[in-house]
């Protein structure tokens, strides 16, 4: 039989369904309420109700009103969107990746949790450990904050603040990278002049000069007072007698004004020398008085607004001709010690402030024979009192010598040659960035005489050693004059240029070069790992929390330090890191 048509196929009884034990083949289209068994072959329109099965293959849309529950399924491959009504859950340890490409996530994101916020990957160069301070490279990769020290002395080019010739100067560092200097200026009568100067880098620049007495001086020393925040400018005036007169100065940016000059002595004054008491916040005044006798004398002055008061005069040596007068203060010892040549030998005596008085025990002979040009610096590495002459006795050498300080009284190592030629215009500064002394002279040996020449000395007990001399100044120098700025580590010298009409010029000397690699622009961020040279690892960037900090101050800016340590305190350069929000967390953010 080739075909049955029938309208309809039931059961042998009444409500059964007929039975195919073979099967049934279909060639056209069957609709049915229900199937039982396997269905092999296609399926053309569309099916309602359930299907039962264990495989299936669809080549186009397949369209469920109710739920799709899948288990063990490897790949879901989407050339459209998926929206998941009830949310998408990834296992533990899983995470979504892309085959190719990117992956692009859509809306706000305020149901998002367990992401890093504000951190980027990097590729190191070095190691960088967790929590460390990092700069970005010009090529992209990041590092952590260095320092790169050269040790070999130099100078920077000379800079002219006064085109007219100077005399009797004198140089106090203020802090915040800067310096007054105050002079006798030659092409204003020899009027009592200052001006501020700013160092940065190897250079310093100046302001405007500024008259603070307009009499002739001479004779002059200065010093800052930072209880007070001023600068103290003590000095003979010349066209008043040569009495003792002090001034007090108000720096604002790179201009400076004064109060009125008061006179601490009446007397006829010379070889003036001024040191800071930080102790008692005093400024004291050594000096000689050559009407009586020639006499060592001193005088302590407290500040008050733009003006200082003084107490009683204090004799630190009665014997005649006390010459070359240098006074430095000792801050372990809290002592003033006072270095002199009197009769032609080289003495030291040590005094003790209190309130506006100063007391002195028994002078020390340092040098047995005749020397002059003295300078006296204070070691506070060491806990030394350094003391630069020139040894009038043994050819002029320059010189140098040790002292300690115990109690009322000082002691001393043997003298140290220095420069081995007639040496001038000492003048020694204590350098606490790499602890060493550094001394600027005139050299009379060189060719060219008294070139502006530099040398650093290192304290080791009761001796110093020197390195090698610099040449600062190719050409005869005069009234030279030293500060150490502490913020940039570096001398400033200031001097007479004999070689150039004698104008006021100020060089900056580095007794060591160092090179930081931070600036105020390429500061990035913090380590959020541990990472190694050369690997990629996670930066928290501005706006990111890093959690790998000790010690913070809660709701304080921090800054980066050249060392790349945090503190409250800008460094130089000024470079905030951000704000604690706890003593371990630091809120990423840069100026």
């Amino acid at each position: 039989m080739s075909g049955i048509r029938v309208s309809n196929l039931r059961g042998e009884t009444a409500g059964s369904s007929p039975i195919f034990p073979d099967g049934v083949v279909v060639t056209g289209v069957t609709t049915s309420t229900s199937f039982s068994g396997n269905l092999t072959g296609n399926v053309t329109g569309n099916v309602t109700g359930n299907i039962s099965g264990t495989t299936g293959s669809f080549s186009g849309n397949v369209s469920v009103g109710g739920t799709l529950s899948q288990e063990d399924v490897t790949n879901i491959d989407s050339v459209g969107v998926v929206t998941a009504r009830g949310g998408i859950r990834i296992g533990v340890g899983q995470s979504v990746s892309s085959v190719s490409g990117i992956i692009t996530y859509y809306g706000d994101g305020s149901q998002l949790t367990g992401l890093e916020s504000g951190v980027h990957n990097f590729v190191a160069s070095g190691n960088i450990d967790n929590g460390k301070t990092v700069v970005i490279n010009t090529d992209g990769t990041v590092g952590i904050v260095t320092i790169t020290t050269d040790t070999t002395p130099s100078a920077g080019t000379p800079v002219v603040f006064e085109s007219a010739a100077v005399f009797w100067t004198a140089v106090a560092y203020i802090g915040n990278s800067k310096v007054v200097v105050a002079y006798s200026d030659g092409g204003n009568s020899y009027r009592g002049t200052a001006v501020v100067g700013t160092v940065s880098g190897t250079s310093i620049s100046f302001g405007t000069p500024v008259t603070f007495d307009s009499n002739a001086i001479n004779t002059t020393s200065a010093i800052y007072d930072s209880t007070n925040d001023k600068v103290v400018i003590a000095y003979s005036n010349g066209s008043d007698s040569n009495k003792g007169t002090c001034v007090v100065g108000t720096v604002s940016g790179t201009s400076i004004s004064f109060g009125t000059p008061v006179v601490f002595d009446n007397s006829n004054l010379s070889f003036v020398s001024a040191t800071y008491d930080s102790t008692n916040s005093k400024a004291v005044i050594a000096y000689r008085d050559t009407p009586d006798g020639y006499k060592g004398k001193a005088i302590v002055g407290t500040v008050s607004g733009t003006s200082i008061s003084f107490g009683s005069v204090a004799v630190y040596e009665s014997a005649n001709q006390t010459t070359d007068v240098a006074a430095t203060y000792d801050s372990t010892n809290q002592k003033v010690v006072i270095a002199y040549a009197n009769n032609s030998k080289g003495k030291a005596v040590v005094g003790t402030v209190s309130g506006t008085s100063i007391s002195f025990g028994t002078a020390v002979e340092f040098q047995d024979d005749t020397i002059t040009q003295s300078s006296a610096t204070y070691d506070s590495t060491n806990g030394k009192i350094v003391i630069a002459y020139r040894h009038n006795d043994s050819s002029n050498h320059g010189t140098a010598i040790i002292g300690t300080v115990s109690g009322t009284s000082i002691s001393f190592g043997t003298a140290v040659v220095f420069n081995a030629a007639a040496t001038d215009q000492i003048s020694a500064t204590y350098d606490s960035n790499i602890g060493k002394v550094v001394i600027a002279y005139g050299d009379e040996g060189n060719s060219t005489y008294k070139a502006g020449t530099a040398i650093v000395g290192t304290v080791s007990g009761t001796s110093i050693s020197f390195g090698s001399e610099v040449v600062f100044e190719n050409a005869n120098t005069d009234y030279i004059r030293t500060a150490f700025d502490s913020t940039n580590n570096q001398i400033v010298i200031i001097y007479d240029d004999n070689g150039n009409s004698s104008y006021g010029t100020a060089v900056v000397f580095s007794a060591v070069v160092q090179t930081i690699n931070l600036t105020a622009t390429n500061y990035i961020g913090i380590a959020a790992e541990a990472i190694s040279d050369g690997a990629t690892g996670k930066i928290t960037v501005v706006g990111g929390v890093n959690t790998g900090q000790t010690g913070l101050t809660t709701a304080r800016t921090h800054y980066v330090q050249n060392d790349g340590s945090l503190s409250t305190s800008a460094g130089s350069p000024s470079v905030v890191a951000g704000t604690a929000i706890s003593a371990s967390e630091l809120l990423v953010w840069k100026s």
